[in-house]
């Protein structure tokens, strides 16, 4: 009887967990519709790429990992709260889909979000010939 009831407990948690944040891993075509609904992407990598590679139009540009791989994420929310409304869906995206499938684990581990990952990242991006704009610098 016991067993029961812990195992009840534990898939309770997780579905509450699942019914409340979630990280979707999505493709190009996913972001462009994503986009179309008004989804903001947030563009995690470094001013160096984005010099690089450009940008996807009017995409939030926030560095998530220093070049050492540091970060502060208290920090880096702040940033992002000023930017946009923090309960509503983001996309996230770096260079491969690797960092910014961490920083969206890491929000959906505090906060009660929908994030979209963009699992190819910038590199599919510009393979399929979308469109990027040129970083301007501040």
């Amino acid at each position: 009887m016991k067993i029961r009831f812990y195992i009840k407990i534990i898939v309770g948690l997780f579905i509450v967990k699942f019914a409340f944040a979630e990280v979707i891993d999505v493709n190009n075509e996913e972001i462009i519709k994503l986009s179309n609904l008004n989804i903001p992407i947030v563009d995690v990598r470094r001013s160096a790429e984005w010099d690089q590679t450009g940008v996807i139009p009017n995409s939030i540009l926030l560095t998530f990992f220093d070049e050492e791989g540091n970060y502060n994420f208290d920090e880096w929310y702040e940033k992002l709260q000023l930017e946009l409304n923090i309960t509503d869906p983001i996309i996230l995206i770096c260079r491969s889909g690797k960092r910014s499938k961490v920083v969206a684990n890491m929000i959906d581990e505090k906060f009660n979000t929908i994030i979209y990952n963009a699992q190819s990242g910038i590199n599919s991006w510009i393979s399929k010939k979308l469109i990027t704009v040129e970083h301007l610098t501040n």
